[in-house]
């Protein structure tokens, strides 16, 4: 009779029942008990009371009974730890017997017990069986290892287990090696840092020798382990490749994959002109074809893996085209994965072949796959040009079949044919605006609608056809509407004197109607662009596109090169990296194949500079960006208080319209101080409670009060010039410069009525710029500014802004709102404004700093016509902030050491000499960041001078 009698009880008192028979002294009635036991158990009914009673049937020599009350145990022994104990003393007979099949059920067992308290009592059992003599009790020991260092790595440490691990590597025995290195690899995937499978040539010519008589998944473990393994040169590289290569030809396609992976890796070391390398090529070939006979499940794992081993090397598989034609009965998973191979593999010796294939598939009943097929013919056009005629025309063979859903896939296509090759199949327009009608998907509408637009003048009445979409434009997706804009645009700049009311209803549409910030913003450029140069606008919308590349959808070159390393795992399936989808420590090690690692690694900081100066290094940061798109982010917002603004901690952005037609939805909201927006117009942007307090953004000390406690200096100002001038901005005229009065930088500014109206509603905005400067508050001018008045106005201005560097360093770019319009202008602020009060340092730190810095950051200017005695200069410069440390003559020459402090932390070290009778002066700049030293040099010649 079979055990399945054990399953079909439901009396109740049962336990008790149990309980008697476990304790009966009749073996047979034990054994019958105990399986009664385990069948609750698996049937998910609570037999822990029983677990005294069980553990005590323990002592026994039958292997069965053995396994069944193991068993018991691994599941119970988690929620009575403490009964658990109790089982110790068997562990430990049991890994003496002479049984080896006991041995190793007592050491796997104590693996899978997962209490702490009982770990340290199974050390000394398993050290026993990790030297026994039998090779079966040491793999499963091996495994152990892994298994204790998960509950407690401590204590495997201790016990020196790892380096007995890393002993049994070289056993006589393939499957103790290779459980050996699963071990390790397991260990040193949680431990990435620790090294634990230190490779070296010795230790991988054991690795190959014991893949040779492994079980099949001990050969993965062995193959997984060499993937991980850098040769030295191309000829070990070859070596190696040439004893994984018998493995292609193994039953297990797991196997297969792993092989595939090494050889893949060490192909990368391998001279391209070497015969060995066209042979491992050939090779590579018929085991992936094979995979591909294998059922559908393991035909897409096999599928996902080519793909990527396809955009990596295609001339392995070019030749195998027809074994990726789909076969009727494939899933659609399949079908969909051998189209994307299909297309990946075109090329003009296969591409009739491949094209004739294609149009059967279009016939097909499954509608994702028509999509995909004729979405295939559009790629082979882009990628084989031979093609291109004959893919253009079994597309316009599909439009005719009026099929709804293969029609809009047509049309997304020829627009990318449009794109790639211009001025060659435009006759086919005609055809396509038959199907305007029927064509109901957004992408399949924008496409149509970007064909309309692009070629507008050779369609007579694309004017009708872009306002028939225009009628439902708020019910189109964000897509459709965002190519409605721009193709209206386009047809307006080709045809402005029909189309005036047409572009005028988009723009209002987009502008005023519209919640979609994206559409806004296009409007307002649009509209910007061409109310102000319609010149400017035509080069911009009806620029030349640059041609469409023919592979759109490869995966990016360092994410395949990581995804090649994990070929045969989840991340190839998933073509994603294993950080993406693991959770926690594990499996997150980014890898790379051999010969394309980057020499650049990342440098650690230098961590030597002074002590005593807070030397951080200066920080980095961004490049330039778009003068254009960053104006045209800012949020203007009219003065909101009548005297002195409140302090606030962030910035109310209340917005204004500056169009006359809804601005205030495009500025709208509050953005709550977004560092990416700048400080506003409103409030003033939060300054730190107490100078040298850290602010966010990682730049130290930004704005600094101290230093000079409040007396004032006499910081060297420039002249008013003029920044602004009336007939860029409407009749309002700035001149301005920039000083430093008591540690707060000021922008002090003349605005100049010359218009014949009334100015009011002022407000101002920074672009991001090098130093972070924002103002501190809005424009004071409170009362209207009539024609032909001017008006003194002073600016606090605060370094806490955004930062992004300009080119020149100290160029701020700036627009100014009236209730005109708004202005933009660009000024250079001159860099001493930057100097704080506390930029004087300590002569020891100054002289360990300037050895520290490295020779390369020095800089050498001449100051010309300069006559000054070194004492004056040096009473001029302080002024500026600029403060002598030290003077020393030599040989007539006075040589002054100085230093300065920016405020966003970064120290200038200079060297000034000073020859008696000589007008010349030369000055020595040394800084972390060079960039600074020409502006530094500006600041040095106009104090000097002035």
């Amino acid at each position: 009779m079979t055990d399945s009698k054990y399953f079909t009880t439901t009396k109740k008192g049962e336990i008790f029942e149990l309980k008697a028979e476990l304790n009966s002294d009749k073996k047979e009635k034990k054994k019958e008990a105990v399986k009664k036991v385990i069948a609750s158990m698996t049937v998910g009914k609570d037999v822990s009371a029983l677990f005294p009673d069980v553990v005590n049937c323990m002592q026994t020599d039958n292997l069965e009974l053995k396994k069944l009350v193991y068993l018991y145990l691994m599941n119970y022994a988690k929620s009575q730890p403490d009964m658990a104990i109790m089982a110790v003393n068997t562990f430990v007979k049991d890994c003496e017997d002479p049984n080896p099949l006991i041995r190793a059920l007592a050491v796997r067992t104590m693996g899978c017990i997962r209490v702490d308290k009982i770990t340290e009592y199974l050390c000394e059992p398993l050290r026993k069986c990790l030297k026994d003599e039998d090779p079966y009790v040491r793999k499963t020991a091996a495994v152990c290892v892994a298994k204790l260092h998960d509950i407690n790595a401590q204590l495997v440490e201790d016990q020196g287990f790892l380096d007995t691990l890393k002993d049994l590597i070289s056993d006589s025995n393939p499957m103790v090696v290779a459980n050996a290195v699963a071990a390790l690899s397991e260990i040193a995937e949680s431990h990435p840092n620790s090294n634990l499978l230190d490779l070296n040539p010795q230790t991988i010519n054991k690795l190959l020798t014991a893949l040779n008589e492994c079980t099949e998944w001990g050969q993965i473990f062995i193959l997984d382990c060499l993937a991980n393994y850098t040769p030295r040169d191309d000829r070990e590289s070859q070596s190696i490749c040439e004893r994984v290569t018998p493995r292609l030809s193994h039953a297990n396609s797991a196997v297969v994959l792993s092989a595939v992976k090494v050889l893949m890796k060490f192909m990368e070391m391998l001279p391209k002109d070497l015969d060995y390398y066209g042979t491992l090529l050939k090779k590579l070939a018929p085991p992936l074809v094979t995979l591909l006979s294998a059922e559908p499940e393991l035909q897409y794992v096999a599928l996902r893996n080519i793909n990527l081993i396809v955009q990596r090397r295609p001339e392995i598989l070019k030749h195998e085209m027809k074994v990726f034609f789909v076969k009727y009965n494939d899933p659609i998973y399949v079908k969909l994965e051998k189209l994307d191979i299909m297309i990946r593999l075109a090329s003009q010796a296969n591409i009739a072949q491949v094209l004739a294939e294609l149009k059967e598939y279009a016939t097909e009943v499954d509608v994702d796959f028509v999509r995909k097929a004729v979405r295939a013919i559009g790629r082979c056009a882009i990628k084989v040009e031979q093609s291109a005629e004959r893919c253009v025309s079994t597309l316009l063979d599909l439009i005719q079949t009026k099929v709804n859903y293969v029609v809009q896939e047509a049309i997304v296509v020829i627009k990318d044919i449009f794109r790639k090759y211009p001025n060659k199949y435009e006759s086919v327009i005609a055809t396509l605006c038959e199907n305007l009608d029927s064509l109901d998907e957004p992408e399949a509408r924008a496409a149509m609608i970007w064909i309309v637009g692009e070629y507008a003048e050779r369609i007579d009445n694309a004017d009708e056809l872009l306002e028939s979409f225009l009628e439902g434009f708020h019910d189109e997706s964000t897509q459709v509407q965002l190519q409605l804009l721009t193709a209206i645009v386009k047809l307006f700049l080709k045809k402005p004197t029909e189309t005036q009311e047409l572009v005028q209803q988009v723009l209002s549409l987009a502008t005023q109607d519209s919640d979609n910030p994206d559409l806004r913003d296009r409007g307002y450029i649009y509209w910007r662009l061409l109310s102000t140069d319609p010149v400017a606008a035509k080069e911009v919308v009806l620029a030349e596109k640059p041609l469409i590349s023919e592979e759109t959808d490869l995966i990016e070159p360092t994410l395949l090169e990581e995804l090649i390393c994990h070929i045969g795992t989840l991340a190839s399936v998933y073509h994603k990296p294993p950080s993406a989808f693991v959770e926690g420590s594990r499996g997150v090690q980014h890898k790379r194949l051999p010969g394309s690692v980057g020499s650049g690694e990342s440098e650690s900081p230098d961590t030597g500079s002074a002590a005593g100066v807070s030397e951080a290094p200066p920080a980095v940061i961004p490049s330039q960006g778009d003068l254009l798109g960053d104006l045209l982010n800012l949020d203007l917002t009219p003065p909101t208080t009548t005297g002195p603004p409140p302090p606030s901690s962030g910035m109310q952005m209340g917005a204004m319209d500056l169009l006359g037609g809804g601005l205030d939805s495009l500025l709208g909201g509050d953005l709550g101080g977004s560092p990416a927006m700048g400080a506003g117009f409103g409030a003033p942007a939060a300054m730190p409670a107490s100078f040298n307090a850290p602010v966010s953004g990682g730049l130290d000390d930004l704005f600094d009060l101290g230093g000079g406690v409040g007396i004032p200096t006499g910081v060297y100002s420039a002249p008013k010039t003029v920044w602004l001038p009336a007939m860029k901005a409407k009749g309002l005229e700035i001149t301005g410069t920039f000083a430093r009065r008591a540690g707060v930088i000021q922008m002090e500014m003349t605005l100049n009525n010359k218009a014949m109206s009334v100015m009011t509603d002022f407000a101002i905005q920074f672009n991001r710029n090098s130093f972070g400067l924002a103002p501190a508050g809005p424009l004071q001018i409170l009362t209207p500014l009539s024609p032909n008045q001017s008006i003194e106005v002073a600016l606090p201005l605060s370094t806490v802004g955004p930062v992004m560097k300009m080119e020149p360093l100290n160029n701020l770019q700036v627009a100014v709102k009236n209730n005109i319009d708004v202005f933009y202008f660009s000024c250079q602020y001159p860099i001493n404004m930057l100097f704080v009060e506390d930029g004087k340092m300590e002569r020891q730190v100054f002289l360990a700093t300037w050895k520290d810095i490295p020779n390369d950051n020095e800089s050498q200017f001449q100051i010309k016509d300069c006559h000054l005695n070194s004492d004056a200069a040096s009473t001029k410069l302080q002024g500026s902030n600029i403060f002598t440390i030290a003077k020393r003559t030599v040989e007539g020459q006075d040589m002054l050491y100085q230093s300065m402090k920016l405020s966003n932390g970064i120290w200038v070290l200079a060297e000034l000499r000073v020859q008696a009778g000589n007008p010349n002066y030369t000055v020595s700049l040394k800084c972390r960041a060079p960039e600074v030293s020409q502006c530094v040099f500006q600041t040095y010649e106009a104090a000097l001078k002035n």
